[in-house]
């Protein structure tokens, strides 16, 4: 069975029984900011189903007021967060409908009705159609196709077939250009990491789980379409940047933003274009969507991996975290 037939199977059995008529993205960290792909897909194709998406602990703290027997919780823990279980255990105490994504099994795929495991994105071997983002997307699409209809839906089906052979691909061209990069800024305090629109959650990962928890360098994420009202007076000749260009609707925006950086940037001014890394292989009506599906793994695998070899700083060890209390 193929991970689309498997997540078309689980979203069937659900809306057998339940009437859905909003969904909550619902995890922490690295696995909140893989659900950007398939919420911004909601709030641009879904008419009739309001999307949103919530960090664990703010979740449980402050539960929307619309959470009851027509909510769809998804939430995401690759194996078994504190704060994502006991989100999942409120998401049910107030009637809602539930899906764990996951990795290994937990007191997640305990509490939730439906489960779907899928492959680590840190792992080489992963396929890039089965790790969260990629399973959070076809879900998104696969309720909003039998729910009101998705004109693309078979289209985008066919496309999670690809996008592994063009992930494998793009590794291969950025490899030298990460070493290059990572050469570059290996002395650097802070970097800059920024996105907009579809490609900002990869912005958002690679910032706070990459740069930041793996490596412990500070490093803000900044919105491409926000960069003009306050961030842009930070930059100079000597500022470390790191810019997604996303294919789709907001490349006007990273554009925009391409171009004051060219002027007043200096030679720490980096560019990740997404027409590079294969997203231009993808058909044009869909190709928007997958942004993250390509630009996080490679930024997990390619890029972090290179700035960790040429600082020597092991990316698997950390400051606090699994080490005291928190």
């Amino acid at each position: 069975m193929t991970i689309q037939e498997e997540v078309a199977s689980v979203v069937s059995q659900l809306l057998a029984s339940h009437e859905i008529k909003r969904v909550a993205w619902v995890a922490a960290g690295g696995s909140f900011g893989g659900f950007h792909a398939a919420h911004y897909f909601m709030e641009r194709e879904a008419k009739t189903i309001p999307s949103a998406t919530y960090t664990s602990n703010e979740f449980v703290l402050a539960p929307p007021a619309y959470l009851a027997e027509h909510t769809l919780a998804i939430i995401c823990s690759m194996c078994g967060t504190k704060e994502t279980c006991e989100a999942a255990r409120v998401a049910k105490e107030h009637g809602a409908a539930t899906i764990a994504l996951y990795v290994n099994e937990s007191e997640l795929t305990d509490i939730c009705d439906q489960r779907i495991a899928y492959e680590s994105i840190a792992l080489d071997e992963s396929r890039t159609e089965r790790v969260n983002s990629s399973i959070a997307l076809q879900l998104a699409m696969t309720l909003v196709q039998k729910i009101e209809g998705y004109a693309d839906y078979d289209v985008a089906m066919r496309a999670f077939d690809v996008v592994d052979a063009i992930y494998r691909k793009a590794v291969a061209y950025t490899q030298p250009l990460a070493k290059s990069w990572a050469e570059q800024v290996a002395g650097e305090k802070t970097i800059y990491v920024m996105g907009s629109g579809p490609a900002y959650g990869s912005a958002y990962i690679f910032s706070i789980c990459n740069i930041k928890e793996m490596l412990q360098i500070d490093s803000p994420t900044i919105n491409c379409c926000e960069f003009f009202h306050g961030p842009f007076e930070v930059l100079d000749k000597a500022k470390s940047v790191f810019l997604l260009m996303s294919v789709g609707r907001c490349r006007a925006a990273d554009e925009r933003a391409l171009s004051f950086l060219k002027r007043y940037g200096g030679q720490k001014v980096y560019i990740l274009d997404g027409k590079e890394i294969g997203l231009n292989d993808l058909p044009d009506t869909v190709s928007e969507y997958f942004n993250h599906v390509l630009f996080s793994p490679i930024l997990n695998n390619v890029y972090m991996r290179a700035l960790s070899a040429t600082t020597s700083k092991d990316y698997l060890t950390r400051r606090y975290m699994w080490k005291v209390e928190y």
